[in-house]
């Protein structure tokens, strides 16, 4: 079992890694603008664009769950049509993120007490990036289903060509040309589109071993369809509620100064470096113990999630020594704003911290993902977003940004307690 999460969670760790890394590029080109509304303004892009395209991250938590019990019930046609339903829906929701594109951009400011000059800046951003709804949401779709159909290495080809071209095309726009933060927002469009290119390829590649057949009737299964949209709507009012909780946290740290939100953009990016490297066990989990499940093996589903669960362990252990010892030096290497340097080191403590706290929502995520549990998920993150909600009235006032931080880490405890109580049941409801 070691073997089997070792080969599905490396080439997730090193495609994950990348798009947080690409995010402190992001952060560290403009870094070095004149100013910290430059960091400003592609922190909330980032917000925004986070907030409308990880709405639709069912596509690839459905996906993966989905196309994981098929492949364990042995269904080829099955794994061939849940890619089917998952690249339709992602044109079709494009279609209207697309066209709804001026409304959304109203609603996205107007929640969002940003300086003129960031708001500025960030409504450049907004209006390159958005062409790029058509790459990212297929992205998402092609992701999940070579996680589900276990080869991550398509994925993590996929995902470091569209990265890698996304950094070089970074200092180009911007260092090169000099077209600030829409140079990064165009940088990104170029590369997902040219990803989703590559990506199905990959996809013809692996469907050649997969077998099976396109079967109308099957992909428009009316079972199917309602289980994939109840599934679908699940997730997507679980994210949408996670989704909130980091831009409450975003817009209450805009209010307290460009220099404070240029800090938490910093520390964010560490976050999510922690967050995507953690991620590659909870996908590795979902993977496994879809499949289990499919094939109504309790023991392989128990073994699947104590292994993944010790390896993030390990690693969150290995993400808080690093930013202890070395997150100074990576400030100073993302920005040279002697201001925005010194107000980040104030909160890096908390980076220290949240490593260990977060690593057990994650898990807990990807276990129920790749079990298509997604009421349970959906119910857990409403009730901890209610207790984030909370914890900020309680903490912020008194203590602002370090107030800011604390109540993140409230989070992250409500996350995994309210989703752990549901895994007794899910570990019963399983066959042995």
């Amino acid at each position: 079992m070691h073997r089997d999460v070792w080969r599905l969670a490396f080439p997730i760790i090193l495609s994950n890694v990348s798009v947080p890394l690409l995010g402190i590029v992001d952060t560290a080109v403009v870094g070095h603008l004149p100013g910290p509304q430059y960091i400003g303004a592609v922190a909330i892009g980032a917000l925004i664009f986070g907030f409308i395209y990880w709405g639709f991250g069912f596509l690839r938590m459905g996906t993966s769950g989905f196309t994981a019990q098929a492949l364990g019930a042995g269904d080829s046609d099955e794994v061939r049509s849940v890619l089917a339903r998952a690249l339709i829906a992602a044109a079709l929701f494009s279609l209207l993120v697309l066209i709804f594109q001026w409304p959304l951009k109203v609603l996205a400011f107007g929640l969002i007490d940003a300086s003129g000059q960031v708001e500025f800046l960030s409504r450049e951003y907004y209006q390159a990036r958005i062409w790029g709804a058509p790459a990212t949401l297929a992205n998402y779709a092609l992701v999940g289903w070579f996680i589900g159909i276990r080869n991550t290495r398509a994925a993590l080809i996929m995902q470091l060509v569209m990265n890698s071209l996304n950094i070089v095309l970074d200092l180009w726009f911007v260092m090169g040309l000099g077209l600030g933060v829409a140079g990064v927002a165009w940088a990104s469009v170029i590369s997902e589109f040219v990803a989703i290119a590559i990506g199905f390829v990959l996809v013809q590649r692996n469907l050649l071993v997969i077998g099976g057949h396109w079967i109308k009737e099957r992909i428009f299964d009316t079972g199917k369809l309602k289980r994939l949209i109840a599934v679908n709507r699940d997730i997507f009012i679980r994210t949408l509620c996670l989704q909130a909780a980091f831009a409450l946290f975003t817009a209450l740290g805009a209010r307290m100064g460009d220099t404070v939100l240029a800090a938490n953009a910093i520390l964010l990016n560490f976050q999510s470096m922690m967050a995507y490297a953690l991620d590659a066990f909870a996908h590795a989990v979902g993977a496994l113990a879809g499949g289990f499940l499919g094939a109504k093996n309790r023991n392989g589903f128990r073994q699947a999630v104590k292994v993944s669960s010790m390896w993030a362990v390990v690693f969150a252990v290995i993400f808080s020594l690093s930013y202890g010892l070395f997150g100074g030096p990576l400030v100073d290497l993302m920005t040279d704003i002697e201001d925005v340097r010194a107000l980040t080191r104030v909160y890096l403590p908390w980076m220290v911290l949240t490593p260990l706290i977060s690593v057990w929502s994650f898990q807990l995520d990807g276990i129920f993902i790749g079990a298509t549990r997604t009421a349970d998920m959906r119910n857990a993150m409403m009730m901890s977003l209610l207790v984030f909600a909370l914890a900020l009235g309680l903490l912020v006032p008194p203590y602002d940004n370090h107030g800011l931080w604390a109540a993140l880490i409230v989070l992250m405890i409500a996350r995994a307690i309210t989703l752990g109580r549901y895994y007794p049941g899910l570990e019963k409801s399983i066959e042995a």
